[in-house]
């Protein structure tokens, strides 16, 4: 970080009025790389180089990979020091040695040399990890100190120092303690920062409890007391603390990585004690993983800008009020920027915004007129040519949720006379959610959030991770309504129950469904769906990943009917996603075919005479499938609406994020939307395969009656 309060920081001061941020992104190929964003403010974030490495780890490390980069302002206040854990996660967690030392005069040229801490100290012969170096400048010997976590065979981690040679490219003194966790346990991811001439060294602890502490020294090297208490704002497992102080005077940053959600978590304080969260106030276009902030100056900003950040990116940054950001969409080769905007949205008085960025301006910047077409803009970089840019605003109905979500399970509710979407809420890394919402329409295009309905870690004892694809029925019992709310927890099927199609829901308390049905031993007990047959008013759970399970449910609707489970698996397209609705004297089964990850996530159907009954699949049987020519991919696990009263019928399903989707790789299924288009049948009953589209559909309208 930007060491203040110390004398040569005073020497150095400048007229700060941006922001690097320095990261990683994850684990494997490509992940573990240095990347560089910007920020005017300190809470909105741009990537550079379109979120590639500015440098390659194949070059510069030993292993291959780099993670946990720290940036920092030398004491001239012109040359700048990143280090780096040299190492790879697929090798193991126990298996790098060493770092990386960096050196730049500008930011934008790096030179590089690898540090192995055994090989260069036979004393530390059997370290087996040597992780988030740190650098920081020693103002009493006039020497750039390292510090970072090393183990020694199974001992804790604990905090080292050691001093780097004149050039950079080694350690001249042999590391020494510099903390170690007291209360027991590991002690990692260091970061000093100084205040009111104090070190405050804030440090990760391990094992049961771990969170992020703060230890403080009048010296640098010497002297840590610990303030034995956890300085996070959140429950989930963090690591990688990073501070810096706000250019406006405004106090300090505390961000960390709160990796087992794939997000970041930014507090703001005063006095490095009392933390408060700002995520709400946070954006940005990448997922970071462990990384450092460092304030610069708008000269090292516009640099950086014109090596790293092109027109298109800026124009890219576009908001406004009604806008669907996450459906932006750029046409490179015609220049052209389609603007998702919410149904209803008044383009007569459209005003885009653009995110702040040194050096970059965007123009117009008043409310411009959207209907009459489109609107000539203009983006200039600093000591660039301007590039203009045409926007069109857009009016399309898919997806009908902002936001990320899948697995789409609707309701029409009898008691409200309105519709109720229950997804899975996505874009957490590996599917990692942990909480279910609702929403409400009177006409299918018009949504409404109505917040959070179950919270695993807080409403569900016995699975507390991985919110997946729910389901939900309206039962009348006794003349009220009841609502009968399936899902997903942690690989297991529950139920809970309500009086509301918004809730509040109550678990009931253990899992209905936990282990594979008998004759099957392979995939997973997930993705619930209740079907009540119209003909005889029973209720059915059909279940499975790999294999399609259905039981009958007792009236309770919270347990199984002893000896009704049965394997139905149609054929091997099954994978997921059973969907069962009943039509004209038929029961068709819809089902998910290949893997959500796959642009070729597709549904498929079967028709049997039963609820439980064999399921014979027509030759031609694909329901949906992806729109290469629309940029339509990964279309999958639907749920169907038939209007009450009516033939007309949709299909409610997920796809991948458009535009980005496609460029994601296997992020591309767990950052899904929701969509809904109309299904249509034939004379003799079977599916028309659906084209899905960005139109969606128009808002219906319910007779009266």
């Amino acid at each position: 970080m930007l060491l203040v309060g110390v004398s040569y920081a005073q020497k150095v001061q400048q007229p700060y009025s941006a922001y690097l941020f320095t990261y990683f992104t994850g684990n494997g190929k490509g992940a573990e790389a240095i990347r560089f964003a910007i920020s005017a403010d300190g809470y909105h974030y741009r990537a550079l180089n379109y979120n590639e490495p500015i440098l390659n780890s194949a070059e510069i490390s030993a292993t291959g990979g780099v993670r946990d980069p720290h940036i920092l302002r030398g004491a001239d206040g012109k040359t700048f020091y990143m280090v780096a854990t040299d190492m790879v996660a697929a090798n193991g967690w126990d298996s790098n040695r060493g770092m990386v030392l960096m050196k730049s005069s500008d930011l934008l040229h790096w030179t590089s040399s690898k540090v192995n801490i055994p090989q260069a100290f036979t004393q530390f012969a059997d370290v087996n990890r040597v992780w988030a170096p740190q650098t920081i400048y020693d103002d009493k010997t006039g020497k750039y100190m390292l510090y970072f976590s090393m183990r020694a065979g199974k001992e804790p981690d604990k905090i080292y120092y050691a001093y780097a040679n004149k050039d950079f490219t080694a350690l001249e003194t042999l590391p020494e303690q510099l903390f170690f966790n007291p209360t027991g346990g590991a002690c990692i991811d260091g970061d000093i920062i100084v205040k009111d001439g104090k070190y405050h060294l804030f440090f990760k602890t391990e094992g049961e409890g771990a969170g992020i502490k703060i230890a403080v020294s009048d010296k640098l090297t010497e002297g840590y007391v610990l303030q034995n208490k956890f300085v996070q704002q959140t429950t989930d497992p963090v690591e990688g603390a990073g501070v810096f102080k706000l250019n406006n005077g405004k106090g300090y940053i505390l961000m960390y990585d709160v990796y087992t959600k794939g997000r970041y978590q930014f507090t703001q304080t005063q006095d490095l004690k009392n933390f408060k969260v700002v995520d709400n106030e946070i954006s940005m276009n990448f997922h970071p993983r462990h990384g450092t902030v460092m304030p610069i100056t708008a000269k090292e900003a516009q640099a950086l800008m014109r090596k790293w950040m092109t027109p298109e990116d800026v124009i890219q940054t576009v908001q406004a009020q009604d806008l669907r950001p996450i459906n932006v969409n750029l046409d490179s080769a015609a220049h052209k920027l389609y603007l998702p905007v919410n149904p209803g949205t008044n383009l007569k008085t459209f005003k885009p915004t653009f995110m702040a960025l040194p050096g970059a301006k965007v123009t117009p910047q008043t409310p411009i007129n959207f209907a009459a077409g489109p609107v000539k803009y203009q983006v200039s970089i600093a000591g660039e040519k301007p590039v203009s840019y045409q926007l069109v605003a857009v009016k399309n109905h898919n997806p009908v949720l902002a936001g990320y979500y899948a697995d789409p399970e609707i309701l029409y509710a009898a008691k409200t006379g309105k519709f109720y979407l229950y997804p899975t809420s996505d874009g957490f890394t590996g599917w990692s959610g942990t909480y279910f919402k609702t929403f409400s329409s009177p006409d299918l295009v018009n949504w409404k959030d109505e917040g959070v309905i179950l919270d695993l870690p807080k409403d569900v004892s016995w699975g507390k991770r991985n919110a997946w694809a729910p389901c939900i029925v309206e039962k009348k019992i006794n003349g009220v309504y009841k609502y009968f709310y399936y899902f997903t927890a942690a690989q297991k099927i529950g139920v809970a129950v309500a009086d509301n199609p918004t809730g509040p829901f109550t678990d009931s308390g253990k899992p209905l469904i936990e282990q594979h049905p008998e004759g099957t031993n392979r995939g997973q007990q997930i993705d619930p769906d209740v079907f009540t047959d119209p003909q005889t008013g029973k209720s059915y759970l059909y279940w499975g990943n790999v294999y399609m399970a259905g039981a009958e449910l007792n009236e309770d609707m919270t347990s199984i009917k002893p000896g009704t489970t049965t394997i139905i698996t149609p054929d091997r397209t099954f994978r997921e996603g059973t969907y069962v609705f009943y039509r004209k004297g038929k029961y068709y089964f819809t089902w998910s075919e290949d893997d959500t990850r796959s642009e070729n996530y597709r549904v498929r159907y079967g028709v049997a005479d039963s609820p439980l009954g064999k399921i014979n699949v027509p030759e031609n049987n694909l329901v949906i499938a992806k729109n290469k020519e629309a940029g339509i991919y990964g279309t999958g696990h639907n749920s169907i609406l038939q209007l009450p009263g009516t033939d007309e019928w949709y299909i409610v399903y997920h796809r991948f994020n458009y535009p980005k989707g496609i460029t994601m790789g296997e992020a591309a299924g767990y950052n899904r939307e929701v969509c809904i288009d109309k299904l249509e049948f034939n004379a003799d009953g079977s599916i028309k395969p659906v084209v899905p589209t960005h139109k969606g559909i128009e808002p219906v309208t319910l007779s009266k009656k």
